[in-house]
C-alpha cells in the first residue's frame, strides 16, 4: 500500500516538527519553504520545557549539553541594579537556530524544497494541492500550514481572523560573550537577568554563540526588551529612511537608526545601568511587534494549522517552540491513531491543542496586562495591569507547564512524567 502524503507549508521550527513526527508515523512528507537559503542563521534565544525535550526524544534527537545553557538563577534587578529578587530555576536556554539545525538534519534533504512560496490551495475532499508562486504544485492527503504569524495557508481559510497588536514590541540583540567586560560578565552571564521598570519589561540570558558554540568564551548574552509603542509609534518603526512602510515587519537592516540612539538613551534613563551596557554593546539590534491570534479551528477538511499559523501567544510564556512541538505531536498521534479516517483524526487533533492554544493565549494575555495597558490612564487600569511584584513575576513568566494552572490539567491528559 503507498504511503499517505502530507505536505507542510514553512520550513521554520514548526514546520520542521511537524514533518518530523509525521514523517515518524511512516507518511511521506515534504516540506516547502519560501526563502531560498538555510535558517541556521537565525541567533535568537529561546526557552525550553521538558514537554519540548520529550517530542525531540521521540525524534531521537540527542538533548544533551550542547543544547544550550542553564543559568544559576534567574533574577531581577532594580533600576540602580541591585538585586530585588532571586530564584533557582535549572533551565536550557538555547537559540533558535541551534533547534533549527538539529531538526533540519534529522529530515530528508531531499524532501525539503527551498524557495517554493505558496500563492494559494485547493481542498479537493479527498486531497489538498499546494499552488505555488514559481508555477509548480504539489498534491497530498493533508496540507499542514505551519507558516507562522502571517500565514498564507490561515489568510485563506479564515480570512477575517487577523493578528491584534498588543501595543508593545521586543527589541532583541545577542551581545558576544567576549566583548563584554570581564566585570559585568563575571556578575551577570551565568544567570538569567530581569528588570521591570514602570511601563518597561527587559529580560537577558545565556544562549549558545556562533555555530551553536556553547563553550565558555564563545556564548552570547540574549537581550528582549518589552517596551510599550502605539499604532503611530509602530507605523513610524516599520518606515524605512526612503519612506517605504513594511506592513509585516520590517526587515532589520532596514531600521532607521535614528529609533535604536533613542531607544539606547531611554535605556540609560530607566533601566538597570547593567541592561544599558549590554544595549551599548549589542553589535546588532531589531525589533518584533508583539501581537496574539487565535482560529477557530486548527483543522478544516484536509487542511490542518499548526504553530504560529494557529495560535499566537505574546513571549512572556516562554513557549512558542514548545507550543508547536505539542502541536505536531499531537496531530500525529491523531492522525495514527485515526487509521485511514484522516477526519477522525484532524477533529482529535482540532479538539486537544485548540484548547491548548487558547488557554496559553489567555495566560501569555495576563502576563502582558501591564505593558498592555501603558496606553491608557493609569486610574483606569485593573489590579493586574497595575501588578509589578518582581518576585510573582520571576516565578511566573517562563514558568514550566506544570506551573501554569490554566495548562496542568491538559499536560497531565497528554501524560507527560513529572520532573
Amino acid at each position: 500500500m503507498p504511503k499517505r502524503r502530507a505536505i507542510v507549508i514553512g520550513g521554520s521550527l514548526g514546520g520542521l516538527l511537524a514533518a518530523n513526527m509525521v514523517h515518524s508515523i511512516g507518511w511521506q512528507v515534504d516540506v516547502y519553504e519560501r526563502t531560498g537559503d538555510d535558517l541556521a542563521s537565525r541567533g535568537a534565544g529561546i526557552g525550553t520545557h521538558d514537554e519540548l525535550f520529550a517530542v525531540l526524544g521521540r525524534l531521537r534527537i540527542a538533548v544533551d549539553d550542547s543544547l544550550g545553557v542553564v543559568p544559576l538563577s534567574r533574577t531581577c534587578l532594580d533600576a540602580a541594579g541591585r538585586p530585588v529578587a532571586s530564584i533557582r530555576r535549572p533551565r536550557v536556554l538555547t537559540s533558535w537556530g541551534r533547534l533549527y539545525r538539529a531538526l533540519k538534519d534529522a529530515f530528508p534533504d531531499d524532501a525539503y524544497h527551498f524557495s517554493k512560496n505558496l500563492s494559494r490551495f485547493e481542498d479537493r475532499g479527498d486531497t489538498a494541492v499546494a499552488c505555488f508562486a514559481d508555477g509548480t504544485t504539489a498534491e497530498a492527503e493533508l496540507l499542514i500550514g505551519a507558516d507562522g504569524l502571517h500565514s498564507t495557508v490561515r489568510q485563506q481559510l479564515f480570512r477575517d481572523v487577523k493578528p491584534r497588536y498588543a501595543g508593545y514590541v521586543a527589541w532583541r540583540g545577542l551581545v558576544p560573550e567576549a566583548d563584554i567586560p570581564e566585570k559585568l560578565r563575571e556578575e551577570i552571564f551565568d544567570h538569567q537577568i530581569l528588570c521591570m521598570p514602570e511601563g518597561q519589561n527587559i529580560v537577558a540570558y545565556p544562549v549558545p554563540g556562533p555555530d551553536n558554540d556553547v563553550r565558555p568564551g564563545h556564548r552570547a548574552y540574549n537581550i528582549v526588551w518589552y517596551s510599550p509603542v502605539d499604532e503611530a509609534g509602530l507605523r513610524d518603526l516599520c518606515t524605512d529612511a526612503s519612506g517605504r512602510y513594511y506592513e509585516s515587519g520590517i526587515p532589520p537592516d532596514m531600521i532607521r537608526p535614528e529609533p535604536i540612539t533613542a531607544m539606547r538613551a531611554l535605556a540609560k534613563k530607566v533601566l538597570a545601568p547593567q541592561f544599558a551596557e549590554l544595549l551599548e554593546l549589542t553589535p546588532r539590534i531589531y525589533f518584533q511587534a508583539i501581537y496574539d491570534l487565535e482560529s477557530p479551528s486548527m483543522a478544516l477538511g484536509r487542511i490542518a494549522l499548526l504553530g504560529d499559523a494557529a495560535f499566537v501567544a505574546r513571549p512572556h510564556c516562554a513557549m512558542g517552540v514548545t507550543k508547536g512541538a505539542l502541536d505536531a505531536e499531537s496531530l500525529a498521534d491523531a492522525l495514527a491513531g485515526s487509521g485511514d479516517d484522516i477526519a477522525a483524526g484532524l477533529a482529535r487533533y482540532d479538539k486537544e491543542q485548540g484548547e491548548f492554544g487558547r488557554r496559553t493565549v489567555a495566560r501569555a494575555r495576563y502576563l502582558g496586562a501591564h505593558l498592555e495597558a501603558q496606553h491608557k490612564p493609569r486610574e483606569l487600569r485593573t489590579p493586574a495591569e497595575l501588578s509589578r511584584d518582581p518576585e510573582k513575576w520571576i516565578r511566573e513568566s517562563g514558568a514550566r507547564l506544570r506551573d501554569i494552572p490554566e495548562l496542568l490539567e491538559l499536560v497531565e491528559a497528554r501524560g507527560f512524567p513529572a520532573r
